[in-house]
């Protein structure tokens, strides 16, 4: 036995084991949607059985929670990359806009899915502190990337972090919508009106 795995508390194995089952939902989660989604149908989707994720999270609400919290944990991540590697602000420009179309294509069941908890938390007071902790985060993550892009540029950004946040947030889900509806050219006028909001969010 290693020192690593003598070290593992119940606790370390307990949160493994939800992480596990999150991963697991996760598909099933973004198929079905908040509403359709059940403990039941989750499981029958999975390799566990329901009443080990029922042992593991009181109530759909809790595994929902816990899943887009951990999706969304990884997903903010993503554009570290693109804030590491950016030497001007027109190449930070394009790979921030690559790489939200290319998260769109990869995982638009996922993004769904939050855009579909974000709506219910305001009929469901439950849901509200963890949406407003998860926004917090995607919040920080637009605003890494518009500082590093003002301070490329050399200039100053000339809206909140809150402001510039929910106006690239709208262009997402506009895009996220029309990708789901089939809409043709939808990803390219993602990349055309990222590029054309940008400079607006820096002071002349």
């Amino acid at each position: 036995m290693t020192t690593a795995t003598a070290r593992r508390t119940p606790a370390d194995k307990h949160d493994e084991r939800r992480r596990a089952l999150a991963d697991s939902a996760l598909r099933t989660l973004g198929e079905l949607g908040y509403a359709r989604a059940s403990l039941r149908e989750i499981a029958n989707n999975s390799e566990f059985s329901h009443g080990v994720v029922h042992y593991y999270f009181h109530d759909k609400l809790d595994l929902i929670v816990y899943c887009v919290r951990q999706y969304k944990a990884t997903c903010v991540h993503r554009y570290d990359g693109v804030v590491a590697d950016a030497t001007t602000p027109e190449g930070l420009v394009a790979a921030f806009a690559d790489k939200l179309v290319e998260t769109i294509v990869d995982e638009a069941p996922m993004h769904r899915l939050w855009y579909d908890l974000r709506s219910q938390s305001m009929f469901e007071e439950s849901l509200r502190e963890a949406v407003l902790q998860i926004d917090q985060t995607l919040e920080d993550m637009i605003w890494r990337v518009v500082g590093t892009y003002a301070e490329l540029a050399g200039r100053e950004p000339a809206m909140t972090p809150h402001v510039a946040y929910g106006l690239l947030d709208g262009l997402f889900q506009q895009a996220l919508l029309g990708y789901l509806c089939d809409l043709e050219g939808v990803l390219d006028d993602l990349r055309a009106q990222v590029h054309r909001l940008m400079p607006v969010l820096l002071a002349p």
